[in-house]
């Protein structure tokens, strides 16, 4: 059975005065408003955090300064002590005196942790690759494991989320909670913490991704492995480095967790709302409270 688009049009609906829907519409769009700034603050604090890593990790800026005599820009001098100030010839290049071309899997390691839906609570966050935005890392959206019903992955607050599926998405990021996610999504955590954040720097920048599009096997529905990309070789930093640097870029994160948290939690208001001021259920003024509050 169905509905012809006649008997359709003749369905009455409950609908506010022009006037009231404005002032819905005002009070409400103060949500999207607060959501869209979040989205923008994010952005930014994720660009900062490439930048920084871009010029320590892939251009090398600080050791070229050093180099040169000068002292690196932006940059305290214990800090810059941590770096040499001369470079060595590699397979890969030139990379700073003392640091070693490795395979990422050797930082890196793969966690393999499987979650069947039947044994975890419904309410658990899911993350799927149409959860996952391309080329950004704050992963803000996710589901629920009771709309999952098959086996899944386990993850960690913290953890780096690499979607395997068509790798040249760039869908990589960092998890804001514990939960499930997909199978055809990599967990991958750093050997040690001190280089966690090195490592979302590097598996999420353009090399990694490229290289991780260019050795998926597949037509259709290309896949990277873990047991290729683990081969990636990059420049490896001391401890040292590798610590200062996440200390610095740690409240960036910090601070893009707290801003996907509050936007989860305004945009269930507003969906809870506006049904609400639809139907008449609550009054404008005590949804103004309720957005007050937020």
């Amino acid at each position: 059975m169905g509905i012809r688009q006649s008997e359709l049009r003749r369905v009455e609906i409950p609908c506010p005065p022009l006037a009231e829907q404005q002032a819905i519409a005002e009070v409400l769009g103060a949500l999207d408003d607060k959501i869209a700034l979040n989205r923008r603050v994010n952005r930014t604090l994720e660009e900062m955090a490439a930048a920084l890593f871009r010029s320590w990790f892939v251009d090398f800026d600080p050791v070229v300064a050093r180099a040169d005599g000068r002292a690196p820009f932006g940059m305290d001098a214990e800090t810059a002590a941590l770096f040499p100030d001369a470079f060595v010839d590699s397979e890969e290049g030139p990379i700073p005196e003392g640091w070693l071309v490795q395979p990422i899997g050797n930082v890196v390691n793969r966690w393999r942790r499987s979650a069947d839906p039947d044994a975890i609570a419904d309410d658990t966050p899911y993350i799927g690759l149409e959860h996952m935005p391309r080329r950004h890392i704050a992963l803000t959206e996710w589901g629920v494991a009771g709309a999952v019903g098959s086996t899944k992955s386990r993850f960690r607050e913290g953890d780096i989320l690499f979607g395997k599926l068509r790798p040249y998405f760039g869908k990589v990021g960092i998890a804001f909670t514990d939960g499930i996610c997909s199978t055809d999504i990599l967990v991958l955590r750093a050997i040690r913490a001190e280089f966690q954040e090195w490592a979302l720097g590097h598996l999420s920048g353009e090399s990694v991704i490229g290289y991780a599009a260019a050795t998926a096997s597949g037509t259709r529905m290309p896949r990277t492995k873990w047991s290729i990309l683990e081969r990636y070789p990059v420049a490896v930093p001391p401890l040292a480095v590798a610590r200062v640097f996440a200390e610095q870029v740690r409240p960036y994160h910090s601070q893009m967790r707290v801003g996907a948290s509050q936007s989860r939690t305004l945009a269930a208001l507003r969906d809870t709302l506006l049904p609400q001021l639809l139907s008449g259920t609550i009054r404008l003024r005590d949804a103004e409270r309720q957005v007050g509050e937020a």
